[in-house]
């Protein structure tokens, strides 16, 4: 009679919800019950989709992209969970561009990395080549779109399967972590591909430094509209970076002087990525113990553009800055924090490569190119007289100043009689001027050809770049060379070197100009 309470004791414990009756025999191979929960299966499912979807998000953090050539640039695509989707294309340092491309969980990412030197110089040495460039770079947008398509199966499937055998500990549950991801990778896919909307770069959102300065990316209905027009522009464009790019390999070989300091004067380079090559390669080639940027560096003085300004804390010498009127504070603050970089301003002093300098930062700050190059207000005498001030208590203190800074030739005519030389830039050509009292006075061209716009134009300025020669005992300019690069438009370096007839300040200049390198 026993048996019939505990056999209806089992069954009603078999019946009851969410338990898992469980036979074995124990050591002395006595039978034994265990009751086991089981998870809802709601809370199963769930924790599944949990699984697979980090397992997928991690599996495309890790090895989700691909390094696609476009055309001439050499590009990167990854695909990102998004809510909204969409293609996003960031071009470093002047921002991002997104185009409301397709609707589904997954944005693409298009970060173009760089030109390359060798696909540009192809089209420019084959022009024929630059009438099918549509095609090539919607063909090579296609190869690398299916490329990523493949790579990012394979990452979300791994990715999930991955986690899944480490959370479950069952390859069954793994492998359906797997097929699941999979599956929802197809369906945003599908969506992606029912929601295209080509017509997306009709009305497409610029942030960053591209908001502010849309002349550089052009409309984008007259780039569908007139591509023919477009087609030529940038052509133009590439060809003219390229032989910018090419013409540091004609440089003079030189072998310095022991006796002399050598240093770098540039100025103006206004966002144009292709300097920071040229100065590098200067600094290498003419031995530089210090570079002097007498502003104009950025060209709306934004936070967005401070990426750009990286590069000058890895350029082989010690860089001196002053800001200029296309230089905000906040660039100002950002290359404060840079190692190998220092920032004058309000008269302070610095003493690198054996050299004292001393400068001031522009007062005036008007990004906005349309005003031109001009502006010699008040508010320069005002700082140029506030430099001068500060040189001469140096002189008092006995730590007098070598080298006086200023962006404006308005304020460093202010130094005169304060200091041996005074550099400055923004008129955007080259001079060397002996002023009243005796200081030399050396005005930079422009170091970045007058920047990015510059390069769209038929005859872009030319960039141009000093070096200035002082005698390591008198720390006087004993002689400098000024390099001018043709190469937005020809494929040659002109070097010329210029020596004064004396070594003190207030000499009459003569040049001798040398034969332009080959």
């Amino acid at each position: 009679m026993a048996r019939v309470p505990a056999a209806a004791a089992l069954l009603r414990v078999r019946k009851a919800p969410r338990i898992l009756v469980r036979h074995y025999r124990s050591r002395r191979s006595q039978p034994a019950i265990e009751l086991v929960h089981q998870p809802h299966p709601y809370a199963r499912a769930l924790g599944l989709v949990a699984v697979v979807l980090l397992g997928a998000w991690l599996g495309l953090l890790v090895v989700g992209n691909v390094r696609a050539p476009v055309g001439p640039m050499d590009t990167t695509m990854t695909l990102r969970p998004s809510l909204t989707g969409g293609t996003k294309i960031n071009v470093s340092p002047l921002g991002a561009l997104e185009l409301r491309s397709h609707t589904a969980p997954l944005r693409l990412d298009v970060d173009v990395d760089q030109l390359d030197p060798v696909r540009s110089q192809a089209l420019v040495d084959h022009p024929e080549r630059l009438s099918g460039l549509q095609d090539e770079v919607a063909e090579d947008v296609g190869a690398g779109t299916l490329d990523l398509a493949v790579r990012s199966c394979a990452a979300v499937v791994a990715g999930a399967t991955g986690l899944g055998l480490a959370v479950y500990r069952r390859p069954r549950r793994a492998l359906a972590a797997g097929g699941l991801a999979l599956t929802l990778l197809a369906a945003c896919g599908a969506t992606a591909f029912a929601t295209w909307n080509p017509k997306s770069v009709l009305e497409p959102k610029f942030s960053g430094l591209l908001s502010s300065a849309p002349s550089v990316v052009g409309n984008a209905r007259s780039i569908v509209s007139e591509f023919d027009v477009y087609q030529k522009e940038l052509a133009r464009l590439v060809t003219n970076v390229t032989k910018l790019y090419d013409v540091t390999s004609t440089l003079p070989a030189y072998a310095p002087d022991p006796s002399t300091i050598r240093v770098l004067h540039v100025s103006d380079i206004h966002l144009n990525p292709a300097s920071w090559k040229i100065i590098a390669s200067l600094v290498k080639q003419y031995k530089i113990d210090v570079i002097v940027d007498s502003g104009d560096t950025m060209d709306h003085g934004t936070a967005a553009e401070n990426g750009f300004l990286d590069p000058a804390a890895d350029l082989g010498a010690p860089y001196v800055w002053v800001r200029g009127n296309h230089d905000g504070r906040v660039t100002q603050d950002y290359l404060k924090r840079m190692k190998n970089v220092h920032v004058l301003d309000d008269g302070r002093a610095v003493s690198v490569a054996g050299l004292r300098f001393a400068g001031i930062g522009d007062p005036q700050f008007t990004p906005d190119r349309s005003a031109g190059v001009g502006g010699a207000g008040q508010s320069e005498v005002l700082a140029g007289a506030r430099l001068a001030s500060s040189l001469r208590d140096q002189e008092a203190a006995g730590t007098p100043v070598d080298i006086a800074v200023a962006h404006n030739p308005t304020a460093a005519r202010e130094t005169d009689g304060d200091v041996p030389l005074v550099l400055a830039g923004h008129v955007h050509h080259q001079e060397m001027e002996v002023l009243k009292y005796g200081t030399r006075l050396r005005i930079e061209g422009s170091t970045g050809g007058g920047g990015l716009r510059a390069l769209e134009g038929d005859d872009p300025a030319p960039i141009e770049t000093s070096i200035l020669y002082l005698d390591r005992d008198t720390r006087r300019l004993q002689a400098w060379d000024e390099i001018k690069l043709g190469g937005l438009g020809l494929t040659t370096a002109e070097v010329s070197r210029h020596l004064p007839k004396e070594n003190q300040p207030g000499a009459p200049a003569s040049t001798t100009p040398s034969t332009p390198a080959p």
